[in-house]
């Protein structure tokens, strides 16, 4: 994949791109004719106050909500109602808010999960313990190994992931997404009770992570938002209000009014002083 800068972002296929799109529940419209794409090698920020509709979003773009409009597109093919694991075949990957981890299995079994689609042996393979099966597991757990040991918690690899601190839980999700090297890394706020120098370190991977794969990130950490992210789209109400880099972002009348509650001048949303 290239390198963030390699090709221009006007001329490129996107990864990934949604047009259009709106999603209802029941009465309540959780998107509205959003549109946003994802350039190869980007990190894009999705942020918004409560309530604005990013963690639909991440549903549309995973597969699990299917949109009442609009079309959704991977590496310039249409995928609007592909399944979620056919999604994932094709290289989308996503972690979780509520870590999602199993408790009852290793920190490298876990790992092992997100590897999935990688798997070369069958079903019958596996059951019959044919010398292919074991080939392949090997293989996999090698794999597995090597993520770990690139977020650098490896040493915990045995261990449950119910006896480790939060963020080293928060690391052991983010390998497993990792592991099967997506071409479409989706983090659900990663950063949420990271402590500041883990905050710092999460940025860095983040940032590393360019020359592999695009990352689509919901955060509502905006330091972190601001120093990994090249390109944000603002939600409010499930509307896109904003969108570009970083710095024009933050200075927008619109995304100061959604997330403050004042224009540009410093005046509360209803003009008075």
């Amino acid at each position: 994949m290239p390198t963030a800068g390699t090709v221009p972002a006007a001329t490129a296929t996107p990864v990934f791109a949604m047009s259009g799109v709106t999603v209802t529940f029941g009465g309540l419209t959780a998107l509205s004719e959003v549109d946003l794409e994802v350039a190869p090698g980007q990190v894009l920020g999705v942020i918004g106050p409560n309530g604005a509709g990013k963690t639909t979003l991440f549903n549309v773009a995973c597969g699990f909500t299917r949109p009442d409009t609009g079309t959704l597109a991977w590496q310039g093919a249409d995928v609007t109602g592909v399944r979620p694991h056919r999604l994932a075949g094709l290289g989308i990957a996503r972690t979780l808010q509520g870590l999602g981890l199993f408790n009852g299995m290793t920190v490298l079994d876990n790992v092992v999960v997100g590897l999935d689609r990688a798997a070369r042996a069958g079903f019958w393979s596996g059951l019959l313990a044919l010398p292919r099966s074991s080939r392949d597991e090997r293989r996999l757990r090698e794999r597995a190994m090597a993520t770990l040991d690139e977020l650098g918690i490896a040493e915990h690899a045995r261990r449950y992931p119910g006896a480790l601190p939060y963020a080293l839980r928060k690391r052991v999700a983010l390998a497993r997404a990792l592991v099967a090297d997506p071409d479409l890394l989706m983090l659900d706020e990663p950063a949420s009770g990271l402590s500041e120098e883990e905050m710092e370190s999460l940025g860095a991977l983040i940032t590393s992570l360019r020359d592999r794969m695009s990352v689509m990130l919901v955060e509502h950490h905006m330091d972190l938002v601001m120093n990994v992210c090249d390109r944000l789209v603002v939600l409010d109400f499930g509307r896109v209000i904003a969108r570009g880099a970083p710095a024009e972002v933050r200075d927008d009348p619109a995304v100061l009014a959604a997330y403050l509650g004042v224009d540009a001048h410093g005046h509360d949303a209803e003009g008075d002083r």
